[in-house]
């Protein structure tokens, strides 16, 4: 009798615990997680040398990746704040420093990749599927490409850019 009663005494307490929160739908989450991937895409100042990725999680949406203006990061939470159903923005993501070097390298990463002949069909885009990030002489290469060769081609374009220190390739291959 005793364990009965403490059994529905925390079936009880737990019922309470979650009848404050409403389940997520996995449509809700994919609709949310569509307009924010849209709202992401049409920041007016968004370009190839920022990166934003976005994690949701029920109602909560959580932004990460690098800017490089401070704008960028507060427009992007701002927008998201927006978006119908999203009750919470974290906004992790990170300015990158202002440096004369940084933004030269940007210029001369943007010429060697975008400029090459077999990969100029990625310049093609508005947004440009490849993002090249640049922090304190080492870059970051984000976004999709369409074979292995062409990661390939980037990385080493990449790395024959005068100044770059280091170069980190995280380009997917899709299909």
């Amino acid at each position: 009798m005793v364990i009965r009663n403490l059994i529905l005494a925390a079936i009880f307490t737990a019922a309470i615990g979650n009848s404050g929160t409403a389940p997520v739908s996995e449509r809700a989450q994919a609709r949310i997680a569509k307009e924010v991937r849209h709202e992401i895409v049409m920041l007016p100042y968004f370009d190839v040398f920022d990166n934003i990725e976005f994690r949701v999680d029920g109602y909560n949406v959580t932004l990460m990746g690098h800017v490089t203006r401070p704008t960028v990061k507060s427009d992007a939470e701002n927008v998201i704040k927006g978006i119908e159903g999203v009750e919470n923005v974290s906004n992790q993501i990170e300015v990158l420093p202002l440096s004369p070097n940084d933004d030269r390298l940007r210029v001369a990463l943007y010429r060697s990749i975008y400029g090459f002949s077999s990969l100029q069909r990625y310049a093609l885009p508005v947004i440009k599927p490849i993002r090249i990030i640049v922090k304190n002489g080492n870059v970051t290469l984000e976004g999709v490409v369409d074979s292995e060769a062409d990661k390939n081609v980037v990385k080493l374009r990449a790395n024959g850019v005068s100044g770059v220190f280091s170069v980190t390739n995280n380009l997917r291959v899709e299909k």
